[in-house]
């Protein structure tokens, strides 16, 4: 029986993990790898190892890193960064990465998304959608949000599901690191264009906000950085995630109020 899935993700930048704001003011919290250690020990649904500088300096994706990630990573690992051609993602995967994120690269060339598909699987593609406020309203923005491309997160988010891609992740660049809840409105519009996999980033800042995502929209990825690498309201810096029992009860509770 399928279920909504709670996924940690991490931002990699200058080698380290680290937390944005509004994709602005990164915060080191540690190192990639022991954070995996301990995210393997809490026995997460499944974690998301984004680098926020590979695209944006117009380099390749850290393979060493990534070999590193996939060989300590207990769990569904998803990896996005630098990547923007069909080798790419196959080499990815040949190192035992289950999914291959992609952003801008997407956005240039949708065509990559059909040709990715095709060389490694459906399940493997995943399209990450940053959104921001535009002049009309929310739109598509690549390079850490630094440009703008005028695209609507529903209709492309229709595109991308048109062309193969096996999951969207819809990532609130408002949200990002603000604790304050999910952007459910913009869910809202990109869930009743498409049906395929989604995952939802950008503003958990509570189990209750995970609920209330899930009792919107039922079977979801619900994925957090800031929730589970902060504590407290002095954001004091440690790994943490709802046990198995808390988080059975969670997605119970909220599935059964829909």
């Amino acid at each position: 029986m399928l279920q909504p899935r709670i996924i940690a993700c991490l931002l990699v930048h200058k080698g380290g993990l680290y937390k944005t704001v509004a994709f602005a003011k990164p915060k080191y919290v540690g190192d990639p790898l022991n954070a995996v250690r301990i995210f393997n020990e809490k026995e997460v649904d499944e974690l998301m190892v984004l680098d926020i500088d590979a695209t944006r300096e117009q380099r390749e994706p850290d393979y060493a890193l990534i070999r590193s990630l996939a060989a300590e990573c207990r769990m569904p690992l998803s990896y996005g960064g630098g990547v923007h051609d069909v080798d790419q993602f196959e080499r990815i995967v040949s190192l035992g990465v289950e999914k291959v994120a992609v952003s801008a690269a997407a956005v240039n060339d949708p065509s990559l998304i059909t040709a990715a598909a095709e060389r490694v699987g459906r399940q493997s593609v995943v399209v990450v959608l940053d959104v921001g406020r535009g002049k009309r309203g929310p739109e598509i923005k690549t390079h850490n949000g630094q440009r703008a491309t005028g695209l609507d997160p529903a209709d492309f988010a229709a595109k991308v599901e048109s062309l193969g891609a096996g999951e969207i992740v819809l990532n609130s660049i408002d949200r990002d690191g603000a604790m304050q809840g999910y952007d459910l409105p913009l869910v809202r519009a990109v869930r009743e264009r498409v049906s395929l996999p989604l995952t939802v980033l950008g503003g958990a800042g509570s189990l209750q906000h995970i609920a209330a995502l899930v009792r919107e929209f039922g079977i979801i990825g619900a994925a957090a950085g800031s929730l589970f690498v902060f504590k407290g309201v002095y954001r004091a810096v440690l790994i943490n995630y709802p046990s198995r029992d808390d988080k059975a009860r969670l997605l119970h509770d909220a599935l059964a109020i829909r």
